[in-house]
Order: C-alpha cells, then structure tokens, then sequence
C-alpha cells in the first residue's frame, strides 16, 4: 500500500515537471532551458535516489510488519496453548480433590470398621471369659455333685455338659435322670434338653439366672426329678 502511494506522488511529480519545462521553454532561451534540464536532471536523480530509499525502506518496514504479525500470532497460539493447559491442570487438580475425599471417606468407613471389630472382639473376648469362668465353676463342683447327689457330668459337642442323676428310683437305683446344660450368646444357663422332662425346668432356669446359683439350680431339679419319680411308683 505504501509502495503505491509513493509511485503515485512521483508519477505525480513528473508531470508537473514537464508541465514546468514547457512552459519555461515558452519563456526563456537555450541556455536557460540548458540550465534548467541540468537542474531537473539533477532533481530527477535526487527523486530516483530518494525513491529506491524510500521503497527499501517500506520493503524493510513491510518485512518486520510481517514478522510482527508472525510473533503475534504465535504468541496468540502459545496464548491459547497455556489456556488450554490450565483447564487442564485445574481439571486434574478437581480429580485429585475428589479422589482424596473418597480416599478420607474410605479410611474413615475402614476406621470405623476396625473400631466396630475391635468392640465386637471385646464383647464376645468378654462373653467368652465368662462362659469359661461358669465351665470351670461347673467343672470345680462335679466330684462335690457326683458324691453327694449321685451326679455324673459329661462333657458332650457344642460345648454342652450333660447332668446324670442315678439313685433317685428305689426300685431301679441305676436309672438315669439326664438334662442338658449350654451358655448362650447372652451369657445365661440355658437348659437344652431334660429326660424325663419337668413342668418346673423353666422356672429353675430362670431362678439361676438371677441368683447366679448353681449348686441350688442342680439341687432342685434333682428334688424335681426325686418328686416326679415319688410320683410315679405311688
């Protein structure tokens, strides 16, 4: 565009100058028109240098113009480039804060599954202890029930004791009178099973678990089993 321009005002110019050479050759003789051409041949190569000046000097211009515009639009694209790398980076920073709140929220649930473990471990530890505290009370009264009530005790599967009472029938002293024995989850006699079976076997059960005494809790069924077996030969 500055190329044109310039072209334009020197073409522009030249004709002026003819126009001012026809009428100086109207005006004035050889000699001066012989000056006068020295002297536009002198301007004409004046203009002629200042032009090819001028047009490498626009041709320079015009080339940093488009280096300019080169750096322009790279720094643009470099622009857009680290835009796009900063949705990126807060898109991965969004992910890794999601993934350490799952991560908090799965050690915390895990933490509490351990605690949740730990106490069960203590109840049923606890439970545990003091079934094996009854077994052993159970088992520190066998010889005494065995001699003074003609009792057997037999450990039997499930972790249950198996009570034989003998000499209660007169007719028949070898007669067994059995019940079953276990501790249940809660920790409390239970009575399994009892042959012959007694109405009032519910209510010594029941009586035991109160009391916590279980020398009077085998007395009774065995006074149980001797009146049922009164009963039954009257």
């Amino acid at each position: 565009m500055s190329d044109i321009k310039t072209e334009d005002e020197i073409i522009s110019l030249e004709r002026e100058m003819k126009e001012f050479w026809t009428k100086l050759k109207s005006i004035y003789g050889s000699e001066q028109i012989s000056q006068s051409l020295a002297l536009r041949d002198s301007y004409k190569e004046s203009i002629k240098v200042l032009s090819e000046k001028w047009s490498k000097k626009l041709k320079e211009e015009d080339l940093m113009i488009n280096k300019i515009n080169e750096y322009s639009n790279e720094i643009l694209h470099q622009s857009q480039r680290i835009s796009e790398h900063r949705e990126l980076l807060a898109e991965i920073k969004s992910n890794l804060t999601q993934e350490k709140e799952k991560n908090k929220g799965l050690t915390d649930s895990i933490q509490e599954l351990k605690e949740e473990c730990e106490k069960k471990k203590e109840i049923i530890s606890s439970k545990n202890k003091a079934a094996m505290e009854r077994m052993e009370r159970l088992c520190k009264c066998k010889e005494l029930f065995e001699e003074r009530l003609g009792l057997e005790i037999r450990r039997i599967p499930n972790e249950q004791l198996q009570f034989i009472f003998r000499h209660i029938d007169h007719k028949d002293p070898d007669k067994p009178y059995v019940f079953t024995l276990s501790i249940n989850e809660q920790g409390d006699y239970e009575v399994t099973s009892c042959i012959p079976p007694l109405d009032c076997i519910a209510e010594f059960q029941l009586k035991v678990r109160e009391t916590n005494n279980f020398s009077a809790f085998v007395a009774n069924i065995r006074k149980a089993f001797a009146d049922l077996s009164h009963k039954q030969s009257a």
